[in-house]
């Protein structure tokens, strides 16, 4: 899935209904529409290809980034010349860009409308005999709608749910009911778990690596009943799956799955690995977004991952570290939140005076500066791709570990079998220390505890945070004490959304009203 071609492109959600002159692997496609493409099932996987591209588009203003600054895990950062925009993520304003939140908004919609001009067209296809082929890419396809409806739906509260290509009277929708947009997101994931064989891609070489997995579905099953069940405070996911159901999902994928916890941590990360790197068709990835550095510096594809230079040193390169942006400086008090003898803190923060490193932050123009920045994901010198530094870095997003599994299923767990959940969560414990002496009692609080120190700047904490409700987020986010550059107050009104676009608010024509407290 390295090699990605392009056969829709949209503008946002009230232009859904145009087509592109795109290019279809880099050549000219003019002749090549809706009607008359799909006829093979080589044009399907095509499709189902242009659907997974979306994924790649993890850049500057989408969900990791912007979230994890929303978060306790981060401030703002970059140069101190740089825009506003990343201090109003980090301090809950909104005013210098009343489109802030523009790309997630336009990518979260770009990959609902390829997935659903993909899903209307399968029945078009010649499938001959191989029926279950077409059942398997519905459900990547539904995997991926879900996965954009959810993306947007955590990020924005009530959405557009959308499970059918706009016509031209449906151009002003209004925003549907919570209910209803995880009634999609839960039918889609609950197809994709039951349809999907029990392939796992987690092998070295494997050809199929990032594409959708049973146990990808399974376990995202669990992470989105976990946030609408706790937000919305709900017994169940929209009507669809019950709590024992989605026990039953996550306990397969931890049991059947095959995968499991990289020994060492560090080895999970390029930066923190020193040459022991794990490799990204690792074991514990159970869905990742591919990258590679094929992109050859041409910014209109998105071969390579552009997050990762967001977030490393400002200023040039500095030891084992690739220069970037200085994005998201780390809180030191998420730092010192880990215990003694903990091997994810060295594997996930670059330490600039722990590690010799003489980071001038005046010099290198640093905003925020806290003496820590990323070192998960950050990228290595001289290893990004062939192109240029800033959109050609190859490591893969992970968008589940298995061990994000673990602790799902230990909280699933523990009002119906406190053992396994006991189990699930000394197994994170246990691989973190390298030893099974800091066990701790499996209790909600220690399952979120665990997750903030495991998950550290994977773009959940600020959603486990609102899933435990705004008063718990006001509580962890608010910051002040350490000068009137890092103060941060969380504002409740906003029930914990982001505020939509302006420019969407514009479009629909009044079917739209801003966020709460925005």
């Amino acid at each position: 899935m390295k090699k990605y071609i392009y056969l829709f492109a949209v503008s946002g959600l009230f232009a859904l209904g145009s087509c592109s002159d795109d290019f279809l692997e880099n050549e000219p496609y003019t002749e090549l529409v809706t009607e008359n493409f799909y006829s093979t099932p080589k044009d399907a996987f095509q499709g189902l290809v242009a659907v997974y591209d979306i994924l790649q588009r993890e850049g500057y203003g989408n969900t990791l980034l912007t979230s994890e600054i929303a978060s306790d895990n981060c401030f703002g950062g970059y140069g101190i010349a740089d825009g506003q925009g990343d201090l109003e993520w980090d301090r809950f304003l909104f005013v210098t860009d009343k489109d802030m939140n523009a790309t997630a908004w336009k990518t979260g919609y770009q990959g609902i409308y390829r997935a659903n001009i993909l899903l209307e067209n399968l029945d078009k296809v010649n499938w001959g005999t191989d029926t279950a082929l077409k059942t398997k890419y519905e459900a990547e396809a539904r995997f991926l709608r879900a996965h954009f409806h959810f993306q947007l739906a955590r990020m924005f509260g009530d959405i557009v749910a959308l499970d059918h290509t706009l016509k031209t009277a449906e151009y002003y929708s209004p925003r549907s009911s919570a209910e209803e947009t995880y009634k999609l997101i839960a039918s889609d994931l609950k197809f994709a778990a039951d349809n999907l064989g029990t392939e796992n891609y987690s092998q070295a070489g494997n050809a199929n690596y990032g594409r959708i997995t049973k146990w990808a579905a399974e376990a995202y099953i669990a992470r989105t009943f976990l946030f609408y069940t706790g937000y919305y405070k709900k017994a169940d996911l929209a009507g669809v799956v019950s709590k024992a159901q989605a026990v039953t999902y996550i306990n397969d994928a931890v049991n059947n799955s095959g995968h499991g916890l990289v020994a060492d941590y560090a080895r999970l990360w390029l930066a923190a690995s020193f040459g022991q790197f794990a490799g990204e068709d690792n074991t514990e990835m159970v869905f990742a977004v591919r990258f590679n550095g094929s992109g050859k510096g041409d910014w209109n594809l998105h071969e390579g991952n552009r997050f990762q230079v967001l977030i490393a040193p400002r200023g040039g390169n500095i030891g084992p570290y690739g220069t970037g942006w200085g994005g998201a400086t780390v809180n030191k008090k998420l730092v010192d939140a880990y215990g003694t003898g903990d091997t994810r803190k060295a594997a996930s923060f670059i330490d600039f005076a722990g590690e010799g490193l003489s980071f001038d932050p005046v010099a290198r123009e640093q905003r925020q500066y806290t003496g820590y920045a990323w070192k998960k994901y950050c990228p290595v010198t001289n290893e990004h791709g062939t192109g240029n530094f800033q959109i050609d870095n190859v490591q893969d997003y992970a968008v589940i570990r298995f061990a994000d599994a673990l602790l799902m299923a230990a909280e699933l767990n523990l009002d119906t079998n406190l053992a396994f959940a006991q189990t699930c969560l000394d197994r994170v414990r246990d691989r973190a220390y390298k030893d099974n002496t800091h066990r701790v009692t499996a209790t909600k609080t220690n399952i979120m505890e665990e997750r903030r120190l495991e998950l550290a700047l994977e773009g959940l904490r600020y959603f486990d945070l609102l899933r435990q409700g705004v008063d718990v987020a006001k509580a962890a986010i608010d910051n002040t004490g350490t000068g009137t550059t890092f103060n941060v107050t969380y504002r409740t009104e906003t029930l914990g959304w982001f505020p939509l676009p302006q420019s969407q608010i514009l479009l629909s024509n009044g079917a739209m009203t801003q966020n709460p407290g925005w």
